[in-house]
């Protein structure tokens, strides 16, 4: 019998402790992560809530610049846009008619269109809208504050 060369068998795969190892690098790597990505459902809602108020306030331009081109700047009246019918005070934009203006379907509104807010619940982001009182006297959107569920209005601190 000739001597073979004996090689030993060579598995492959990984060891027990190499995967144990890349189990605890990715645990802290995570414990690092985590806490910078775990609250980012605020931002969210500030964020949607603000492209609601940028809705509102260009529907608010377009309304005017519309019921300004066809004389209507009564104390009542209504343009059609988009094929929706919009009531107008004083010429500007009336509460009944910001949703449909803005397209603020998926958003609480008020009652009377006095609030605009990401959800009726506590706490949420939301700003005010103010209808026009008299002639040259604009309808007005607030700054960004928080509803109060209980009371049904948007509390914003200056």
């Amino acid at each position: 019998m000739t001597m073979q060369n004996f090689t030993p068998k060579r598995e492959k795969g990984f060891t027990l402790i190499e995967l144990v190892m890349v189990i605890v690098i990715l645990g802290i790597l995570a414990a690092f992560a985590l806490p910078r990505f775990a609250d980012l459902s605020g931002d969210a809602e500030l964020a949607s809530i603000e492209g609601a108020r940028g809705s509102v306030q260009s529907a608010m331009g377009i309304v005017r610049s519309t019921a300004l081109a066809r004389s209507e700047t009564g104390p009542t009246g209504s343009i059609t846009l988009e094929g929706q019918p919009i009531a107008l005070v004083n010429g500007y934009l009336a509460a009944s008619s910001l949703e449909t203006a803005a397209q603020l379907g998926d958003f609480e509104i008020g009652t009377g269109g006095a609030f605009v807010a990401t959800e009726g619940t506590e706490g949420k982001p939301c700003f005010n809208f103010t209808e026009s009182t008299g002639e040259n006297v604009p309808s007005a959107v607030s700054a960004i504050g928080e509803l109060n569920a209980a009371a049904d209005a948007c509390t914003v601190t200056p």
